[in-house]
């Protein structure tokens, strides 16, 4: 898909390409602070260079460490990945280890 976008020239939001963002480390993933994901006590804020892999509910999805700038940046990033674009990003599924099998239970899938 990002060699599609690439290639064609595809504008996208800014929020898919490197921006400085404050977040917080947790369960080994970077939350986005903002009213809805405050940090927990404890937490240390810190302003990265994150850009979103994929965008969704603020409460679930959370950013990636990267420098990525452009569409062809983001393609020689994703070709060196060794974790998913899903599973780098979801702070859903680190709730529990049967986070993912409740929500299709729910109706989510």
């Amino acid at each position: 898909m990002w060699q599609y976008i690439a290639r064609e020239n595809i504008a996208l939001p800014s929020l898919y390409y490197a921006h400085q963002r404050q977040v917080v480390a947790r369960r080994g993933l970077l939350v986005p602070v903002t009213p809805l994901t405050p940090p927990k006590d404890g937490e240390q804020i810190e302003t990265r260079t994150v850009r979103f892999r994929t965008v969704g509910d603020i409460t679930c999805t959370c950013p990636v460490e990267s420098p990525a700038a452009s569409a062809h940046d983001i393609v020689i990033e994703t070709l060196a990945a060794e974790v998913s674009e899903r599973g780098a990003t979801r702070m859903d599924d680190k709730t529990s280890e049967a986070s993912m099998e409740k929500r299709k239970k729910d109706g989510y899938f």
